[in-house]
């Protein structure tokens, strides 16, 4: 499968959920700008974050030949560890709404010349794909959907009966009396990453996913990692 476009602008918003609401569409495109200026220097994060993000790859157990969804993938951080689970029987399907970013994902691909990693500009949101995933994973993503809930929906609805789906995200601090730097928190996340105060991640896995677990946490809870899993059906 190759890294060729797959997208358009019109492909990227349309279907959104309440897009005639202003709020939701405005959300989007803050989103994009902000991740458009930040994507020369997500690089800067990328080493002081891959020992977290490669203990929640670590938990999608994944094995040669699995169909694998990265939902905000950047500039593909998380492409080399898959790939490498994966092998050259597999497929990655990555999603970004950022131009940038997916600009610096399909580059990762041409450089590393794989040939089963594809990466579509699109509303994580509303995307709908051809084929099921027998795995997800979304890495510092999900915290800045515009509508956290249905994100959520949708990649549950994307996954194969058993699938699981891994999200390393962050949040503000959730018990203790470090909890009294969250009005600064919450500022600086909105600033730098258009985080979404209203979407809590964590109760939006647990509602829609028949499994989900709290398995990683760091820095009094502020960064965290959850396990979540699709029902498995009847016979399957």
């Amino acid at each position: 499968m190759s890294s060729d476009a797959r997208d358009s602008d019109a492909d990227a918003g349309n279907g959104a959920p309440g897009l005639e609401n202003g709020e939701y569409a405005n959300h989007l495109e803050r989103s994009r700008t902000v991740w458009d200026r930040w994507s020369d220097w997500y690089e800067m994060s990328e080493n002081d974050l891959e020992p977290m993000r490669e203990t929640a790859m670590d938990h999608l157990e994944l094995r040669p030949g699995d169909r694998v969804l990265d939902i905000g993938c950047g500039p593909g951080v998380n492409f080399e560890r898959i790939r490498s689970d994966i092998g050259e029987t597999g497929t990655l399907v990555a999603v970004d709404y950022s131009p940038e970013m997916v600009a610096k994902a399909r580059q990762r691909i041409e450089d590393h010349g794989w040939e089963n990693v594809e990466v579509r500009r699109a509303d994580a949101t509303t995307i709908d794909f051809e084929d099921e995933f027998d795995a997800a994973i979304a890495t510092l993503s999900m915290s800045v959907m515009p509508d956290v809930r249905r994100t959520v929906e949708n990649v549950h609805r994307s996954l194969v009966s058993g699938g699981p789906f891994v999200v390393f995200d962050i949040r503000a601090v959730p018990t203790g009396p470090a909890r009294i730097v969250n009005p600064l928190l919450w500022r600086f996340l909105r600033w730098y990453a258009n985080w979404n105060p209203d979407g809590d991640v964590v109760d939006s896995l647990a509602a829609v996913f028949e499994e989900s677990e709290l398995v990683e946490t760091y820095f009094a809870g502020v960064t965290y990692t959850v396990r979540c899993r699709k029902a498995t059906s009847e016979g399957s």
